[in-house]
């Protein structure tokens, strides 16, 4: 009762005229945000921050927050209708995302993705509301040894359960893991891998390899296919929406599945990204229409926004209890709390549970905010599709351009996307897939570091990996999944020796 009660006085400082007015002005700058690549919800607070030294510290959270949702919904609009991520959690959308509107279902990909993500948001919140305590307090028990773990298992689950080819799979991670090195080693501070460019010393941007490997690389791959504007068209309308809300419930154990990887992910320093990487992996392996992955299938959609949203809504937690944030964006919120005189960590839910449970009452509201803004926006973002490619071209290319350069603003970045262009095309005429190179960037640098602090706990020995029940599981289930397809063959290879018996 006491946390309903805290709930219901959240609601009452939330649902005030002027904080719901917050919310809608967030949104708004949120999916602004979210569409331009490059910018990225983590420079948008970080830039809206100065703006809120005036106001309230309940006030300026419930901003920034209801920015940061709008951001994550903004992102996936550009993942879906040109394959440019606005937003690195966006990534995974578009696999299938993209391909649904090149096929002319624009409006049903960005009604299924915004209703996915408005189902994460929603489940995440509410899992934050009534088991915050406990899973903050599991989240505490994970060493450097378990972290790498995850991350292991998340590199060995795309070798061998991706689908793809498992050793070209193998090369895109290890290249992935190799641009993630490049730049000031963390542990030791030596520069490495720069090859003489100075540029290169703060490492490689993942959103300028995105930028470039997605849409830089598709817009090269449908130059040379000469696609036609019928080819990538969009039907208008707000039937589409009715038709993906109708089809949600196919989806509810994905949903309620992503929701659950997203929560996890975002309580540990996991974070968004990493999460809807790990969503689509899993559903492409155990879905019905797993052959439909990458194709243009609605499952492909679910799955990451569901959990790219879930992670956003629960990278809030470990940071208002632990002072630990889940993600950039929780991580630039909490240096927000501490100039407004706050301090996170568990007295802040005694010392000023008009703040925390404010926020957390704000989440239900901006959320259902966002949903209902970036719905009815809808058919004018699909009708963009309706342009012939000979105009997309010349956009979408200046998107991608001004992206890369706003990350830094580097001329280097720019000519650094044009060279991932060349690398994305590459790996779609070898056929080889590039969701595990961007997923080994994301995490490399976290998996190192979480390896030689483990080794340095450990004074050298790999034993720390197997020393509880915790991280040996994890270490264990990961070396299944890496020598699955081994395994898989091997089975059949036994089954099928006594049919051959059997006719001899």
């Amino acid at each position: 009762m006491g946390e309903a009660n805290a709930l219901l006085h959240g609601f009452e400082v939330a649902l005030t005229f002027h904080h719901i007015a917050l919310m809608f002005a967030g949104v708004l700058i949120g999916i602004l945000v979210g569409v331009l690549p490059g910018l990225g919800a983590p420079n948008g607070v970080a830039l809206l921050l100065p703006l809120t030294f005036t106001m309230s510290p309940v006030s300026a959270i419930i901003l920034l927050s209801s920015m940061y949702w709008g951001a994550l919904f903004g992102g996936s609009t550009t993942s879906i209708l040109f394959n440019i991520p606005g937003e690195p959690s966006s990534v995974a959308t578009t696999f299938d995302g993209h391909p649904m509107a090149k096929q002319g279902r624009a409006a049903e990909a960005l009604a299924t993705a915004f209703l996915a993500a408005g189902f994460g948001a929603l489940v995440g919140v509410i899992v934050v509301t009534l088991i915050a305590d406990d899973i903050a307090m599991f989240a505490l028990r994970f060493s450097p040894a378990e972290y790498f773990a995850v991350y292991l298992l998340a590199f060995c689950a795309f070798i061998g359960m991706g689908g793809a080819d498992p050793l070209k799979t193998a090369v895109s991670v290890l290249l992935g893991l190799g641009f993630a090195a490049i730049g000031i080693d963390t542990v030791s501070g030596e520069v490495r891998l720069t090859f003489g460019f100075d540029e290169l010393v703060k490492g490689v941007s993942f959103l300028v390899a995105v930028i470039g490997l997605f849409g830089i690389g598709e817009l090269l791959a449908t130059a040379e296919e000469e696609m036609k504007a019928d080819e990538v068209s969009a039907k208008l309308g707000l039937g589409a929406v009715l038709r993906a809300l109708l089809s949600m419930p196919r989806h509810i154990v994905a949903l309620l599945r992503s929701t659950a990887i997203g929560v996890w992910m975002g309580i540990t320093p996991g974070g968004p990204t990493a999460a809807s990487f790990m969503s689509y992996g899993v559903a492409r392996r155990f879905s019905r229409r797993r052959k439909n992955f990458g194709r243009g299938e609605p499952e492909g959609v679910v799955s990451p926004e569901t959990a790219d949203h879930a992670a956003g809504v629960s990278a809030l937690l470990p940071m208002l209890a632990l002072g630990v944030p889940g993600s950039a964006t929780a991580a630039v919120m909490m240096g927000g709390l501490m100039i407004w005189g706050l301090q996170p960590g568990p007295m802040l839910f005694q010392e000023r549970p008009d703040f925390v449970w404010g926020l957390i009452a704000s989440i239900y509201v901006a959320n259902i905010v966002a949903l209902v803004t970036v719905l009815s926006t809808v058919p004018i973002f699909a009708g963009i599709m309706r342009l012939p490619f000979a105009v997309l071209a010349p956009l979408i290319l200046t998107i991608c351009l001004t992206g890369a350069w706003m990350v830094s603003g580097s001329g280097f970045d720019v000519l650094l996307a044009l060279g991932f262009g060349l690398i994305g095309w590459l790996f779609k005429k070898l056929d080889y897939p590039i969701a595990p190179l961007v997923l080994a960037m994301v995490l490399g640098d976290k998996a190192e570091d979480a390896f030689r602090q483990s080794m340095l706990l450990s004074q050298g020995s790999l034993a720390i990996f197997w020393n509880n029940w915790l991280v040996a599981g994890l270490m264990a289930f990961a070396l299944v999944l890496l020598f699955f397809p081994l395994i898989q063959r091997g089975f059949a290879l036994v089954a099928t020796r006594p049919m051959k018996r059997s006719r001899a």
